[in-house]
């Protein structure tokens, strides 16, 4: 690899953030919306089609491949952009306050610094969809 070769590559890496929702639900409910081709559908995507761990979700007629890389029951599922060559992913991690019994939905994600704030808008209508999907 050449010397502007990696410049490029380092130049062209997206910035990994979280954003945390206070979610008024029971992780295993919250799990399900969150897991499930019938759940994600619910606020995530119009429609979705699973085989195996790939799964492909459709918005407005386009169609976008990822495949489940990590889940742990009523806990954490990550995805992986299939097109994505960087080790970029989303994820969605429940945590649970065992004092006051609170449930967080924690989103993993990646953005250019220049598309940041529109992503975090977009994550701030879908979460404003699943809450309306959990009866919130």
């Amino acid at each position: 690899m050449r010397k502007g070769e990696k410049l490029q590559i380092l130049l062209s890496m997206k910035n990994k953030f979280e954003l945390e929702y206070s979610i008024n639900s029971s992780p295993k409910i919250l799990y399900t919306r969150l897991s499930t081709p019938g759940g994600l559908s619910e606020w995530f995507a119009d429609d979705i089609n699973i085989r195996g761990d790939i799964y492909t979700f459709i918005w407005d007629g386009s169609e976008q491949q990822a495949e489940q890389v990590c889940k742990k029951q009523n806990q954490l599922v990550r995805f992986k952009w299939i097109d994505n060559e960087d080790n970029e992913y989303f994820e969605f991690k429940i945590h649970k306050d065992e004092l006051t019994g609170d449930v967080a939905l924690i989103i993993t994600d990646f953005a250019d610094d220049d598309e940041k704030d529109d992503t975090i808008d977009l994550w701030n209508r879908q979460i404003d969809e699943l809450k309306h999907a959990l009866g919130l």
